[in-house]
């Protein structure tokens, strides 16, 4: 009898994302310190747990301190970040991205109706890369979103949002996004911002 399948989450490693083979995650975790990732049973609970703390599936063995920011380090502030907000789910939505630095803006897109938070993390975060190319900056890039993140790993925006007149704008973003992370190449770094050690990201809106 076959084994079951599993799915593997990695949030911590040489690259993050959810991995439906064993060897894959593997490399991505092997010499890496402190790697965290956990088997789930179904695509579904991996892809959730991704977008969530990680300490909420790993359970520590004994005592475990609480990380300080020295253990995580320090932002690289020579960087642009970029964040979204959605007022209600779906809602006016909106996104932009800041020089991390100072928090000067460089774009800004919205509020448009009917999106939704982790749309606009995922066309904030393909807008920064296009946006990077073109300057042909080499400055990382930061999300505090791990959807986003492996929205754009995989080149697709699995979002549940039902296309409505609308939106319609929205929808149109969406099918560039993806046109261009399918037809374009690029060597940013794409950066987690650890929100919990370093405070709201430098792109945040503030209205939390």
């Amino acid at each position: 009898m076959s084994s079951k399948r599993k799915y593997y989450v990695v949030w911590e490693g040489n690259s993050l994302g959810v991995f439906d083979d064993w060897n894959l995650c593997r490399q991505s975790v092997h010499g890496f310190d402190g790697a965290k990732y956990k088997s789930f049973a179904t695509r579904e609970a991996a892809e959730e747990a991704f977008s969530g703390n990680p300490g909420e599936y790993i359970k520590p063995k004994g005592h475990t301190p609480k990380p300080t920011n020295s253990a995580i380090g320090i932002p690289v502030w020579e960087s642009l970040s970029v964040d979204a907000a959605c007022s209600g789910n779906p809602g006016k939505m909106e996104y932009r991205g800041v020089y991390s630095a100072t928090k000067r803006e460089l774009f800004h897109i919205g509020p448009m109706d009917d999106g939704t938070n982790n749309i606009g993390e995922f066309l904030a975060l393909v807008h920064g890369l296009a946006f990077l190319k073109q300057q042909k900056s080499d400055l990382p890039i930061y999300s505090d979103s791990r959807n986003a993140m492996l929205w754009v790993r995989n080149k697709k925006a699995k979002t549940k949002l039902e296309r409505t007149v609308k939106n319609e704008q929205i929808f149109d973003l969406l099918a560039r996004a993806e046109k261009w992370l399918r037809e374009n190449t690029y060597t940013t770094p794409i950066l987690k911002w650890e929100t919990e050690a370093w405070g709201e990201i430098p792109a945040d809106f503030g209205r939390k």
